[in-house]
């Protein structure tokens, strides 16, 4: 009696056929689903990327999937879900200070003498306390200034320096981080006498302003939005009038649509300090590596053309941290003393 074969080892070419077509349309899905989650990363990638073939490779996808990503509440849902994964567990349970923007304000808010600094008035401004702890923080721009500062107030005897850069992460963007947690927690943590912040790496994204409305950078709308959150955020480091908060401005970057948004982080933080000149200082990058806002990435420094400027001309190399962490310091010996 012969053996009978087993069928069912063999496939047809129609069932070959049909299982290659599904794997194409689940991977063709895939794409698709991923373009409309992930378009605003792709772009923000290539436009964080130096110039080059990559770069523009990057940002011919990114920019039409940013697009159509923008126009959808997609994006949005994935920050959402995402946001619960941020290793920094204790923020889930502090109030971000950005809410307070939606309990609504008086229509002309008072103004109190924190919003004078008393030199600007012929008066002695009041010594803080001794310096003990200085923070520095910010997104990448942070970096290497904190090191550098570590390094010149490492003979300061008493003074500890806690370096707390947050890469990739920016003010009016909330997919890796919310700075109005971070502040309060930062506060609360270390209570430093004095704070120094750098960040605009990443900003110029849509925010969300009150009543849930969407607005696009970089006009007065976006502006005054992005100017609540630095205050709210100043008015947390400040702990009360009982520290002094060093925010610097940005210094010119290359890229000219950079630049845009660069004058209007810069403009904001500018209002933002208005209620708190007596403890918050704003000292302008600008000034010192682009004068007029014109882009350069050398300057002199000790009678040398030295460069300053990375080659992606946005942040600081460490001769530049350095010139940096000089006009930092000397705004921090004005206040505490040498």
């Amino acid at each position: 009696m012969g053996t009978v074969p087993d069928n069912s080892l063999y496939r047809t070419p129609d069932a070959r056929r049909a299982g290659a077509r599904e794997a194409i349309v689940c991977v063709l899905l895939a794409a698709f689903l991923l373009v409309l989650f992930a378009g605003p990363s792709v772009r923000s990638a290539g436009e964080e990327m130096n110039r080059g073939v990559v770069r523009s490779v990057v940002l011919a996808v990114g920019k039409p999937t940013g697009w159509l990503a923008d126009r959808l509440p997609l994006a949005d849902a994935v920050s959402d879900l995402t946001s619960r994964l941020s290793p920094e567990e204790d923020l889930e349970s502090t109030d971000s200070v950005f809410a307070a923007r939606d309990a609504g304000a008086a229509a002309v808010p008072p103004v109190t003498p924190d919003s004078f600094d008393p030199a600007a008035l012929g008066e002695q401004p009041a010594r803080p306390g001794p310096l003990r702890t200085l923070l520095v923080t910010g997104d990448s721009l942070s970096m290497p200034l904190d090191a550098r500062l570590a390094q010149e107030l490492a003979d300061r005897g008493g003074v500890r320096v806690v370096r707390d850069p947050r890469l990739g992460t920016g003010i009016s963007k909330s997919e890796l981080l919310d700075w109005g947690r971070l502040s309060v927690v930062q506060a609360r943590k270390h209570r430093p006498d004095a704070v120094v912040v750098f960040i605009g790496a990443n900003e110029g994204f849509p925010m969300r302003v009150a009543g849930g409305r969407r607005v696009e950078c970089c006009g007065t709308p976006w502006a005054a939005e992005y100017a609540f959150r630095v205050r709210s955020m100043m008015n947390v480091y400040r702990r009360g009038g009982a520290a002094r908060v060093y925010w610097l401005l940005l210094p010119a970057p290359r890229d000219g649509a950079r630049a845009r948004i660069a004058r209007a982080v810069n403009a904001a933080i500018a209002v933002a300090a208005e209620p708190y000149r007596a403890q918050v200082r704003v000292l302008d990058m600008g000034a010192i590596f682009t004068p007029g806002g014109r882009f350069r990435a050398a300057m002199a420094v000790g009678g040398r053309q030295t460069i300053v400027r990375e080659p992606d001309g946005i942040h600081l190399n460490e001769a530049g941290a350095k010139v940096a962490a000089g006009a930092v310091l000397a705004a921090v010996r004005r206040d505490f003393g040498p």
